[in-house]
């Protein structure tokens, strides 16, 4: 019988066999290849996204912006409010943020929130990380 290997990148476990010949996958959890590592810190943007739909003054439209400093990584999350939501609502959402961005994984992050419908949109695939760290 021939043994067939994808590398889909997705996150899951092998579940324990059964009388079947093959073994199943449970749910995929995430994707290896969308994991940032900051600082040493293993970070999914999956995981920023949930702490930001958490706010109700906060739309899901958002980027990660990853630049160097020296030696340090340094975290900008710039984040859409709503239409509805004035400037000191949008002040306190944004330390909110950072203060559970802070407690989920240990990461400072600076974060901006901007005005609705200025973050770029796309066709397809959502590009959420842009990451400006010099390669090598």
């Amino acid at each position: 019988m021939p043994v067939v290997r994808y590398r889909t990148r997705d996150l899951t476990r092998l579940m324990p066999g059964s009388v079947t010949a093959m073994r199943r996958m449970g749910k995929i959890t995430g994707r290896s290849d969308d994991m940032l590592i900051v600082r040493g810190v293993n970070l999914f943007p999956s995981q920023v996204e949930e702490q930001i739909l958490r706010d109700p003054a906060l739309s899901g439209h958002y980027v990660i912006e990853l630049t160097r400093t020296g030696a340090l990584d340094d975290l900008l999350v710039r984040v859409e409010a709503r239409q509805d939501q004035e400037q000191g609502s949008r002040l306190q959402s944004a330390a909110e943020l950072t203060r559970r961005l802070k407690g989920m994984c240990g990461l400072s992050a600076d974060v901006e929130i901007a005005a609705p419908g200025t973050i770029e949109r796309s066709q397809g695939k959502a590009r959420r990380v842009i990451d400006k760290r010099p390669k090598g």
